[in-house]
This record gives C-alpha cells, structure tokens and sequence, in this order.
C-alpha cells in the first residue's frame, strides 16, 4: 500500500527487498496503525513520496541473508528504529538517540508491504504462544518499557498514569509488575478506565481537578511517587505536578508539542520534582517486552479494537483521525481478503 501524497493511498507494485549481507527479508503477516503513521499520512510528518509507511510489524523471515541471527521460517518482530552504529550516541549504548538513525516506515519504505527487510540485529523472535494479531503491539510496549527503565518504579510506590489509551493501559500494565501500589489511571472515558481497572489499575478516576484531591487523600496526603503523563497536554502535565509528592518523579511520555503555557514552575522548584523524557526505545528493550508478554505480565488483546485487512489501510488510518475516543489499537491482518 502506497503513499503518493498526503492522504493519497493506493494499492501498487514497489521492489521486494533483498537481503545482502546484514539485512534479513520478513513476509509481513500483521502490522498495527499508530498516530505518527497518521502524521505521514495526513502530511504533518513530511516524507519523500512514493512512500511505503508502516513501522509495527511482524512477519516470517523468508531470507535470513548473511548474519544468521534469525532463521527462514521463524515467527518475527522487527525493530523499525534504524541507527549508524559508529557516532557518540551509539558508542555510548544511546543507538535509540542517533543524530543519522532513520526509521522503516518513514525514512524508508515499510511494514504495510507484502515483504520488508531490516538489520538482522533488528529482527526478533516470537515465541508460538504469542498471538500474531497482537504482537505488532510489542514495538509500542518496547517504547514504554524503555520509558519507565528511565524512572525506576519501585515496589509500593503509588503511580498516576494520565491517558489511558493503548500506550496509557501498556503504562499501568507495566508499573503494575513492577511492583507499583496502588496504580491509579485517569481519564475521562468511562470504558478506558473500565479496560485499566481489568488490567491492573487499583483506582480509576475521571476529571483532573477531583482527581489531584482523590490522589492526596489515597496517599496519605502526600501525593503520588510518580506520575506518568501519556496524552501530550499541557493540563494534565500541570495536573500531574500538583500531583506529585515533594521529590517524586514525572514522566513525560506523551508528546508535547506546545511552545508555550501555564505550568505550576515555582512548585518544580519547591516540590524538587525531576521531569524525565523518554523517546521511542531500543534494540536491547525487545528481548524483554517479547518476554513480559510471553509469560502474561503484559496483556495485549484487549487493547486490539480493530482486525482489518491490509488493503484497507486508507479507511483504517482515516479512523485514527475521527475517533470518538473509544477506539483503541488497529491491527493490519496481511491475509485478509478486503471487504466487499
């Protein structure tokens, strides 16, 4: 499936990728839809057309090449975050922050494709017990999995998440078996706070203002070790300070994209609160969220809301850009015939 354009999607023969020396060659069976793959296609991300998008996929290899990581027939994800291997980032185990990475899907073409090929150290294995319909859902488990590594959760820490979407639910999943008590979710919709609370979540609350009150009084007056902001909104970062106990942690997972805004700064200061970043993640991080998902402490489908067939794809990122707020992961199942 084609981009010509923004918004421009069209079935078309592109070159199957051979493998080389390093690279193996992966069928695509299942690929999942993700906000920046709507960014490309809406045009807010630029690309050079024509270009093949898709970053979360899963597949068989079909052409392991040279490096003899993987084997041909193995069940397969690949990680789509592509790095030079030689500047100061990567020297330094940063690969996930290389100033000349690129990403499959963006940079060049990927995973909503017949055949992709990647690194052979980008290519990991899958074990039978993972469904394939839910495990593209690992390249977005890797991204918060690497986010919290950066925050450290420790048994019996109370930890806020605010957004409760599927990067918000794989949160409180993960703060979860950490040891995290109580995880509170929050967010306005009534079934995400439902799908939390199945999950893992002690508590659930809606409104930011009653919930800044309820997150006191649960801890004890103090507030929450740490508070995990997945949206991107300037009031829930604000609501997340207030939220804080003096010395806890926030992290910044959601994407920011304001310049400018109305935060509590002097409580920064007087509360001694760290703001942690997290950006995408790492090779190292797939090993064991393949792992934490294999033996259930991650659960990923009931995160999937949609199961729709490749060719499909215009309708199924269109969706991302008009949902009501109830729609959660849509996952691309290559073997599907389209619709009539």
């Amino acid at each position: 499936m084609v981009l010509r354009a923004p918004r421009e999607i069209v079935a078309g023969d592109v070159p199957k990728p051979s493998s080389g020396s390093r690279d193996a060659v992966v069928r695509v069976t299942h690929s999942g839809i993700c906000g920046t793959d709507y960014k490309i296609y809406s045009g807010a991300i630029p690309v050079s057309y024509p270009r093949v998008m898709g970053h979360e996929m899963t597949g068989e290899v079909v052409d392991a090449g040279g490096a003899g990581a993987v084997k041909a027939g193995e069940r397969v994800i690949v990680d789509p975050q592509l790095y030079c291997g030689t500047c100061f980032h990567c020297s330094i185990g940063q690969t996930h922050l290389c100033p000349k990475g690129m990403l499959i899907g963006r940079d060049i073409n990927g995973g909503f494709a017949e055949f992709v090929a990647a690194p052979a150290s980008h290519v990991f294995r899958l074990p039978d017990s993972i469904d394939a319909r839910t495990a593209p859902l690992i390249q977005v488990l890797t991204t918060c999995l690497h986010a919290q590594q950066q925050i450290d959760i420790r048994p019996g820490e109370a930890v806020v998440v605010f957004g409760l979407g599927v990067t918000g639910q794989l949160h409180v999943q993960l703060a979860k078996a950490a040891g995290a008590r109580p995880v509170i979710g929050v967010t306005r919709s009534a079934d995400k706070r439902a799908l939390a609370e199945k999950l893992g979540a002690d508590v659930t609350m809606a409104g930011e203002d009653a919930a800044i009150a309820k997150v006191r009084e649960i801890t004890g007056g103090r507030g929450a070790d740490v508070v995990i902001e997945t949206t991107g909104m300037l009031p829930s970062l604000s609501s997340g300070i207030h939220m804080a106990r003096s010395g806890g942690r926030l992290l910044l997972f959601g994407i920011f994209t304001a310049k400018e805004g109305a935060l509590p700064f002097y409580d920064l200061y007087f509360k001694e609160l760290s703001l942690i970043g997290a950006r995408v993640a790492r090779s190292e991080d797939y090993p064991a969220a393949i792992a934490l998902v294999e033996r259930g402490a991650v659960r990923l489908d009931p995160l999937v809301s949609d199961v729709m067939p490749l060719g499909e794809l215009d309708a199924a990122v269109a969706m991302l850009g008009s949902d009501s707020g109830s729609r959660m992961k849509v996952i691309l199942d290559h073997g599907l015939e389209v619709r009539g």
